[in-house]
């Protein structure tokens, strides 16, 4: 057997965590031309939205389905210093989103308060617009269709290189920003043509695929995706995963040493290395930000010598898979410790023994690097997380599934109170749970926004009746399924 410890610099395990510990805490977007203005009646406000036959190629010429099944949205804001698509979020600009079916170039759809498939957030019916002068967007999030191993058909976004992000991934389109009136009078249809595609980061090269992203080694840090057989076979098509890898000091010219690794665990790394780490003249503001100092200690004396890896692990739910098998999300668990790691070790100089593989992590990481650690427990030799993700479902964030019937609301005898998401320092609330679901909902249904909350279910619950994930609560009202609560105690209760 390989005496590894005489391959590699002289340092300790300690060292090694507590460095990364250190390090872990160590956009205007130009408006497209503002078409012309229309004045429309608020109470009988039609969208009609139409496909370009050149967006419906330029989707295709990325690898995904055409004809496009997907959901459609119209977005409006009261400022024009953003595209209204990226003004998006918990606490951003008004939308609402419909699924469609068969959309091909040259096809509409229409979005009006009288489909009640049509679904917004913060207002849940177009008609709800105040009389004003606005400027609007239409999108489309384009669905893949997978026809999965379980005899599931489920049509969701596949993952395009930037993580989960609906309203910027690669392959979805929208329209150019018209200004509306919207008033009480000539109640008229607001046209929104969805001709403008979003491109990739980095452009397809022949035989690429979006999936994960394509970003090009630098000295220092090296990107690396491979087609995983076990995702594949469960999702019904190719699948990928990949890594960020962060080589130390002297990896280049110390050819016969070889080093521990580290897995620095969070959300989809995107291009950016472990810990933050950019080299030097990537970008002028890293130069004199956080970025430089993580630099600077990465090449010196000082740093321990060993490898950091982020794994790029998108899914059809979320911008990372948490790192275990689900019944919804696929057996990542399997594809991260059977197929990639076992690559990156042939790859890489990296020690092959549970003793030089440490997980950390925070938030999302730290949830993963203590799942990990407890679901694989032969193939590392220690982890350091904080401030996890739920680790107990007493506290969903402080929704009690287990003994609670109601997540939006503590109950009592006479009254009900909305529980908070998320506080200002000073005690204000910024928004309620209810919110946060209400706005996931409105972007996608089923689980299907790209958000927390849906990546939680997916993960956690069991199968739903539609392939889809059973759901914990009902969305629109709150009431927790006490089945569901009790399939996440027995599988995912990490206390």
């Amino acid at each position: 057997m390989t005496d590894y410890s005489k391959l590699m610099p002289g340092l300790s395990m300690a060292l090694i965590v507590a460095t990364s510990a250190l390090i872990w805490m160590a956009t205007a977007v130009a408006l497209p031309g503002v078409a012309g203005e229309q004045t429309e009646s608020g109470q009988s406000l039609r969208f009609r939205l139409t496909l370009s036959t050149e967006a419906e190629q330029a989707i295709a010429d990325l690898g995904l389905e055409t004809p496009i099944t997907g959901r459609a949205y119209v977005i409006v804001s009261r400022t024009d210093e953003r595209e209204p698509r990226l003004q998006t979020s918990l606490t951003g600009v008004p939308l609402w989103g419909v699924d469609v079916s068969g959309l091909g170039g040259g096809d509409s759809v229409m979005l009006d308060s009288n489909n009640t498939a049509v679904f917004g957030y913060p207002l849940e019916k177009i008609s709800e617009i105040p009389d004003g002068s606005y400027f609007v967007q239409a999108f489309l999030n384009v669905y893949t269709t997978f026809e999965r191993s379980d005899n599931h058909v489920l049509r969701m976004h596949l993952n395009s290189g930037s993580g989960q992000s609906v309203f910027r991934a690669p392959g979805n389109a929208h329209s150019a920003v018209s200004r509306v009136i919207f008033s009480t009078r000539s109640p008229r249809v607001v046209d929104l043509d969805i001709n403008e595609v979003i491109p990739p980061v980095e452009p397809l090269l022949a035989g690429e695929v979006l999936q994960q992203g394509n970003p090009r080694d630098t000295a220092r840090v090296k990107f690396v995706k491979i087609r995983s057989g076990v995702l594949s076979q469960f999702w019904g098509r190719d699948m990928y995963i990949g890594a960020n890898v962060l080589l130390p000091e002297g990896y280049e010219t110390n050819t016969e040493t070889y080093y521990p690794t580290i897995y620095s665990q969070g959300h989809f790394p995107g291009r950016g290395a472990p810990f933050g780490y950019r080299e030097l003249g990537d970008d002028p503001e890293s130069d004199v930000s956080r970025s430089a100092g993580v630099r600077d200690f990465w090449v010196s004396d000082e740093a321990p010598r060993m490898i950091a890896v982020s794994i790029r692990d998108a899914n059809p739910y979320y911008d990372t898979s948490y790192s275990v098998n689900s019944v919804n999300v696929g057996p990542y668990g399997d594809a991260i410790h059977n197929e990639l790691i076992p690559y990156l070790e042939e790859k890489f100089r990296m020690i092959p023994e549970t003793w030089a593989r440490v997980l950390s992590g925070g938030s999302t990481g730290g949830w993963e690097a203590l799942a990990m650690q407890i679901f694989y427990p032969d193939v590392y030799g220690g982890t350091w997380g904080w401030c996890p993700d739920p680790v107990d479902f007493n506290y969903y964030q402080i929704v009690n599934v287990y003994e609670d019937t109601n997540a939006y609301f503590t109950e009592y005898d006479w009254l009900k109170v909305e529980r908070p998401n998320a506080r200002r320092p000073d005690g204000n609330v910024r928004s309620t749970v209810r919110m946060e679901n209400l706005y996931e909902f409105a972007v996608g249904p089923d689980s299907r926004s790209g958000g927390q909350w849906a990546i939680w279910e997916a993960v956690y619950g069991p199968l739903g009746d539609n392939g889809y994930p059973a759901r914990i609560w009902d969305p629109l009202t709150g009431e927790i399924n006490p089945a569901v609560a009790k399939y996440w105690l027995e599988n995912f209760d990490l206390h």
